[in-house]
């Protein structure tokens, strides 16, 4: 079985108004959340990724690189490609598909709507929306990255950092 874990990048900062928009960093809050939920996937979860593609934006990542770090991935295996900026959902499976089948644990690092989207056709769920820093857990059985496709993954688990939160800490 593979495992597809679809990330949207953590909290972005506004403060700059001229920044351009694939230039913004993360805010304090996505400085917070990201190594949480990173650590997350690996004490709760299991989470072993062996490969790692993100956005290229700053925002996805700085995400990127923090989960790797807490997840034990090797950052050599950590790619960054301009495909994922602001991809539709048919953007970003045709990345997924180009994955090497002996990968059998990828995490994707996008944005919304994307990124939501493409987590309701792969499993056929509805979550109506993956909030910053949220991550959902798929499993996909076929052997094959090239012909994952509509409804062929199950969700695992569907996380992100406001479930943890005590209030207060938002």
């Amino acid at each position: 079985m593979k495992n597809l874990l679809l990330i949207r990048h953590a909290k972005s900062s506004w403060k700059d108004d001229n920044l351009p928009d694939i230039e913004r960093p993360l805010n304090k809050r996505g400085l917070r959340d990201a190594p949480f939920m990173g650590k997350l996937l690996k004490t709760k979860h299991d989470i072993k990724p062996e490969m790692a593609v993100s956005s290229n934006a700053v925002r996805a990542a700085e995400t990127a690189k923090v989960f790797c770090k807490e997840t034990g991935m090797p950052k050599e295996k950590l790619f960054f490609t301009e495909e994922l900026y602001l991809a539709d959902a048919g953007e970003m499976l045709k990345v997924i598909n180009a994955v090497d089948d002996s990968v059998s644990s990828v995490m994707i690092f996008g944005h919304n709507p994307g990124i939501t989207n493409l987590a309701n056709i792969l499993s056929g769920e509805f979550i109506e929306n993956i909030p910053t820093a949220g991550t959902v857990g798929l499993n996909y059985k076929e052997g094959s990255w090239s012909i994952l496709k509509k409804g062929s993954c199950t969700l695992s688990f569907f996380e992100y950092p406001k479930k943890y939160l005590t209030k207060g800490e938002e």
